[in-house]
């Protein structure tokens, strides 16, 4: 199950689940709710009504995804046999994204523009895909807290790292308490030399990761 980050859809993964679909895996490509109003705690419950009917889940969330698969997770681990965070990882308790990111994001209307320049990070690819198909990010979703207990620990989980090395994430995870629970317990980390959005620069190298 691919959950992807702001601005993008279930498209975003196309490229990366074909390749799991012809090793022989059943792939659910979400499309979160970009409706006005809706928040973390909304995508949270979509993505749990979802898992409730299944089993095994290996529950995948790229940027802010990872931060509703923690939640999900957390509130239906039993139903999930792996989490995996693309260039994410878990956020503590009470954090938001915007917290995370430093800075309230500019959000006339209530709503997140998809950038027209690519951001820091968008290296690989023409940015053109994400400005052309992306819809805009309800602000919610970056203003509003995550809320977890410790339950999505007992999950087996994988970080595949693709802005920076397992070194540098323990560097800052020893400074950063924001970067704390990426290095908290068991974890397998893959690497993958790109940017922050390899399902577009770098999608058979990460359906390989996936696959691992």
């Amino acid at each position: 199950m691919l959950v992807p980050g702001f601005w993008l859809g279930g498209w975003a993964w196309d490229e990366v689940a074909a390749p799991l679909r012809a090793a022989g895996h059943d792939v659910h490509q979400i499309s979160p709710d970009l409706s006005p109003g809706t928040g973390v705690a909304d995508h949270v419950g979509r993505l749990v009504g979802l898992l409730e009917r299944l089993d095994g889940v290996v529950l995948v969330g790229h940027s802010y995804g990872g931060l509703v698969v923690t939640a999900a997770a957390d509130r239906v681990p039993q139903r999930i046999s792996r989490l995996v965070y693309v260039d994410s990882g878990p956020l503590p308790d009470g954090m938001s994204q915007a917290d995370f990111d430093g800075a309230r994001p500019s959000a006339p209307g209530g709503m997140i523009p998809v950038p027209d320049r690519a951001p820091p990070g968008a290296t690989g690819f023409d940015w053109a895909v994400v400005r052309e198909r992306g819809r805009p990010q309800p602000a919610a979703t970056a203003t509003d807290p995550v809320r977890h207990g410790g339950a999505w620990k007992a999950v087996p989980r994988t970080a595949i790292l693709c802005s920076f090395p397992e070194t540098r994430l323990r560097e800052m995870a020893a400074q950063v308490p924001a970067f704390g629970l990426m290095t908290e317990g068991e974890w397998v980390y893959r690497e993958i030399r790109t940017g922050h959005w390899p399902m577009f620069s770098e999608p058979g190298a990460l359906a390989g990761a996936l696959l691992h």
